[in-house]
């Protein structure tokens, strides 16, 4: 997902704010809770449209952002309890002063996915690595500059024996503009779920890898943050949001056809619902909220390498995952 301050433009065009209803139920706290539109948001959206938030005392308002900078700033002036952003984003906050605090993946696992031309007849990397090996035409891979959408690629090249002179990097900016060039030609997309999903699921790509075979079963691809004063001052707050997620998760781990009806609700991905029951369907495992905390160190210092990222903020520095932990027991 996007770590620096650009607008995404496939997130303007697919997704919906789901604003807190007028006639909300005062005996409830109300929480406000900053988003972009990937797969693992699921459960935010689900324990809205179901009533799992509200059973935890909450009447949670979700505000949709474009640019996950805007959604980092958000929550660094105070005007959001919560936000979820890819996991890059809190270290960015972190090095510039601002208290903020990672409480739990946001929810679902092998969200980042590396897909092809299905005509390349390419199943993994290994199929990969052997089309460079057999003097194939050197592929077009659209990525994010400057993003974990960059750098499972290069993980995962270097994990095969390959590199990045094997290939050719088509660098983009926009989120929308990879989608629009894979859809034109370009041989290989590193991208998000459920729109990968929708080309696999046409019959236009294939899967090669996604971030759960790059760096961890469960590293994630975005997180739930707050400011370290919510958590000193409402961990009870805290604590009910995880409570609303972990319902949220059970109804989409346990019946995925209630989740697409009530995703139905808020219309949040406007892809069909078999596209989005097969990104649910091949997560590498049930929807849980406890990341890999060792793989996102890995991603943080593999950037830094590259000068993507500054400072020496560490993971355990801004991550407090010891209440999802306990939760999840």
């Amino acid at each position: 997902m996007v770590i620096r301050s650009t607008v995404s433009a496939l997130g303007a065009a697919i997704a919906l704010s789901v604003a807190l209803p007028a006639n909300a139920d005062s005996n409830l706290t109300p929480v406000t809770v900053g988003h972009l539109v990937a797969l693992d948001m699921a459960p935010l959206f689900v324990g809205v449209e179901s009533g799992c938030f509200e059973q935890q005392g909450l009447a949670v308002d979700t505000r949709f952002f474009a640019n996950p900078g805007d959604n980092n700033a958000a929550l660094a002036g105070g005007s959001l309890d919560f936000n979820i952003n890819p996991f890059t984003l809190p270290f960015f906050a972190a090095s510039s002063g601002v208290p903020v605090r990672v409480v739990a993946a946001a929810g679902g696992w092998g969200v980042m996915e590396v897909i092809a031309q299905s005509e390349l007849d390419l199943n993994s990397m290994e199929d990969l690595k052997a089309h460079v090996e057999s003097g194939g035409k050197k592929l077009k891979i659209a990525v994010l500059q400057g993003d974990t959408l960059e750098l499972i690629m290069t993980t995962e090249l270097k994990r095969v024996g390959l590199s990045a002179d094997d290939v050719e990097f088509i660098y983009f900016d926009d989120l929308l503009a990879m989608v629009q060039a894979f859809r034109s030609g370009v041989d290989i997309l590193s991208h998000i779920k459920p729109y990968t999903s929708e080309m696999i699921e046409q019959g236009r790509a294939t899967m090669l890898t996604n971030n759960a075979k790059a760096w961890a079963d469960k590293a994630p691809n975005t997180v739930v943050s707050a400011l370290q004063s919510t958590l000193d001052e409402r961990p009870e707050v805290v604590e009910s949001l995880l409570k609303g997620m972990l319902c949220a998760a059970d109804i989409i781990n346990n019946d995925v056809d209630k989740a697409l009806t009530l995703l139905q609700g808020g219309n949040y991905y406007r892809v069909p619902d078999a596209v989005l029951k097969q990104a649910f369907t091949s997560a590498p495992e049930p929807i849980s909220f406890t990341p890999d905390i060792e793989s996102i160190q890995y991603v943080v210092d593999e950037m830094t390498k590259m000068g993507y990222i500054g400072g020496d903020i560490a993971a355990v520095d801004i991550f407090r995952t010891d209440m999802i932990e306990s939760l999840e027991q």
